[in-house]
């Protein structure tokens, strides 16, 4: 099976009364980007648009396929469980990945260490998948 043509990783935590200000000061690293519920941003066609939702995430900045960016985004985030335990009651929390293929049939195989360490963080695991890219 090919490799996927590219993908993206981030953390997301998501919820009603989420602080941002909070969640940075929990896991020690400053989000790529962040917003309590009813925020307002503009989008790149000049849209406004009202968070949902407050949010925070943290985009893996690896180069490399999609074990590597995981592997690089968790090495960025505690270890501690009271954090983790803490964090996945309150809010919706996973690790999003974007898998784009350039052909059909590309695919990716997930290390079990890194499946293990998301599991034991509470960690969701969450896929969208992108069609051929031309």
């Amino acid at each position: 099976m090919p490799e996927l043509a590219r993908t993206t990783v981030s953390l997301r935590i998501l919820g009603a009364a989420l602080d941002p200000d909070e969640v940075t000061r929990l896991l020690g690293v400053e989000p790529t980007g962040c917003a309590r519920q009813g925020d307002t941003r503009r989008t790149a066609s000049g849209r406004e648009v009202v968070a949902r939702s407050g949010s925070w995430r943290l985009a893996s900045d690896a180069v490399g396929d999609l074990n590597t960016q995981i592997a690089a985004l968790l090495t960025k985030l505690p270890n501690d469980p009271a954090v983790w335990l803490d964090l996945s009651r309150r809010y919706q929390c996973d690790v999003f990945c974007g898998l784009f293929m350039r052909e059909i049939n590309e695919g990716v195989e997930l290390h079990p260490h890194l499946l293990s360490i998301l599991g034991s963080r509470g960690l969701r695991l969450g896929f969208d998948i992108y069609g051929c890219l031309e």
